[in-house]
């Protein structure tokens, strides 16, 4: 029975089953602070997980001119944006242009695929995406994902085996453009099970993984969830015989929140959960389901993304 959100108490026996572990990397910041921080608590449980990296400019902080639209303003007020991310991810880039993240960190994402995580592409510009995916056309989403893809592939000497859509923001068109790159699978969006995605009849060769669990920012300060009682509310949630699939950030979990999520891991293992990289989830569970991606909304969640229909 599913303990109510303010209580977060977990009174069934021991979880056992494996969780895959998605970390999206956005920023600047969280590229330089949040991963060297994750990777330790990672190595301190003998984890691995999947890290999917923004590495073009960091121009995060134009998102302030999302403050005049109330949902993201009372998201902002509600997560206290401020001392959750901090005034350097909020700010970067506003005025001018942002560091290009693959050049000044090239060290520290190699670090990550020698470490042996999964490494996935995010974005080549995490705010240009989620600002302007809804006017990108064929050519300017092939020139991004190409472009974030040859900076990965520099950067570690081996191309990405997957990528992961900025905030969920995919398109058929998306879905299209990423068939012609050798991703094994891609994480674009939120859903319940591993599935083939079908485009206006036809059925693609690369398989979705999507995100099935919430983020912190989407539960934290609602329905009387706070720091204190968010690990039992995840944890409450996860289903022993469904997918589960959760996204951490490097900025949140990385860096503010970074010994609330070592006590997960260490709250999560007494369980008996495990913790894997999406691609083991895709070795161990051959998908058959096929499913549409299609545009809807959460809660918690400010816009649209993609979900499997």
């Amino acid at each position: 029975m599913r303990c109510r959100p303010a209580q977060c108490c977990i009174d069934r026996d021991d979880i056992f089953m494996k969780v895959g572990l998605r970390i999206d990397v956005d920023t600047f910041r969280g590229t330089k602070a949040g991963v060297p921080n994750l990777c330790k608590i990672l190595a301190d449980h003998h984890v691995n997980a999947s890290f999917f990296f923004s590495v073009g400019p960091d121009n995060m902080g134009r998102h302030l001119w999302r403050l005049l639209r109330p949902a993201f303003l009372i998201k902002m007020l509600r997560t206290k944006a401020s001392s959750l991310y901090g005034w350097d991810i909020l700010l970067k880039g506003t005025f001018f242009p942002g560091p290009v993240i693959g050049e000044r960190l090239a060290d520290i994402i190699r670090s990550v695929s020698n470490k042996g995580h999964e490494i996935g592409l995010h974005a080549w510009d995490h705010y240009h995406w989620q600002a302007h995916i809804d006017t990108m056309d064929g050519a300017a989403l092939r020139r991004a994902l190409l472009k974030g893809f040859d900076a990965l592939t520099g950067i570690t000497g081996q191309p990405p085996i997957c990528s992961a859509a900025p905030a969920w923001k995919c398109s058929k068109q998306v879905l299209l453009e990423k068939e012609r790159l050798p991703f094994l699978y891609n994480s674009d969006c939120r859903g319940r099970s591993i599935f083939y995605p079908r485009v206006d009849g036809k059925l693609l060769s690369q398989p979705q993984i999507p995100v099935t669990l919430p983020t912190y920012d989407e539960v934290i300060g609602r329905q009387g969830i706070s720091e204190l009682n968010y690990n039992e509310y995840i944890l409450s949630l996860m289903k022993p015989e469904a997918l589960n699939v959760l996204t951490v950030h490097a900025e949140v979990e990385g860096i503010s929140r970074a010994a609330m999520f070592d006590r997960f891991l260490k709250r999560g293992r007494s369980k008996g959960m495990t913790l894997v990289p999406l691609g083991s989830l895709l070795r161990e569970n051959t998908p058959v389901e096929e499913a549409s991606v299609e545009r809807g909304r959460i809660r918690g969640r400010d816009g649209w993304i993609s979900i499997q229909v």
